[in-house]
């Protein structure tokens, strides 16, 4: 087996607004809701799946960051750099045209990487019976701020919250609201 079927490297590639310019100032980004909004039709349009987004930055010169995956990918079937830069120049004309985006700003899309965050529901199916680690502020199942086990999937708590069912190294199996949780990403095993 090659390195590339092994590893699924981050692909990084920003695009700068047509009026980018190094620097900036002002306040923290915010997300500009209609980008929000069109961001998962658009990115599924072109065959992909929308992991995750950031917005950072300044509100004059925001950077969004967005992570891709290939729908239902394996190992080895991951995101190339050529995706990302498919993706960024069909967006970067989209993003000029949505009044409310600032002229100054920075799109960076990438690959979700090895430790792929799981963030929409469905991520905790697809990726059931592997490997995760679960981060909380406060300690998470009475244990720890960072626990990691087999994501077992999710489960149905009283009025219809999410709860991450995880069995842990010692066998136990605990349920974590997803309330609780600051994040939730894939363990890559050497």
């Amino acid at each position: 087996m090659g390195v590339g079927e092994l590893f699924a490297p981050a692909f990084l590639f920003a695009v700068t607004g047509e009026m980018g310019s190094p620097g900036g100032s002002g306040a923290m980004a915010r997300s500009v809701p209609e980008v929000d909004r069109g961001l998962p039709f658009r990115i599924e349009q072109l065959g992909y799946e929308l992991v995750d987004v950031e917005w950072a930055g300044s509100g004059r010169r925001p950077i969004l960051r967005i992570r891709i995956d290939r729908p239902g990918a394996g190992a080895g079937e991951g995101i190339v750099a050529g995706d990302c830069a498919r993706v960024s120049r069909a967006l970067e004309p989209w993003l000029d045209k949505v009044g409310s985006m600032p002229e100054r700003h920075v799109l960076e899309v990438s690959s979700p990487g090895v430790e792929r965050p799981l963030v929409r529901s469905h991520d905790f199916k697809r990726f059931a019976g592997k490997k995760i680690a679960v981060k909380g502020s406060a300690p998470l199942a009475g244990r720890a701020t960072r626990l990691e086990g087999e994501l077992l999937g999710l489960a149905h708590g009283g009025e219809g919250e999410e709860r991450v069912r995880l069995r842990l190294p010692d066998g136990d199996e605990v349920e974590i609201p997803r309330s609780e949780i600051a994040g939730v990403h894939l363990v890559f095993e050497w």
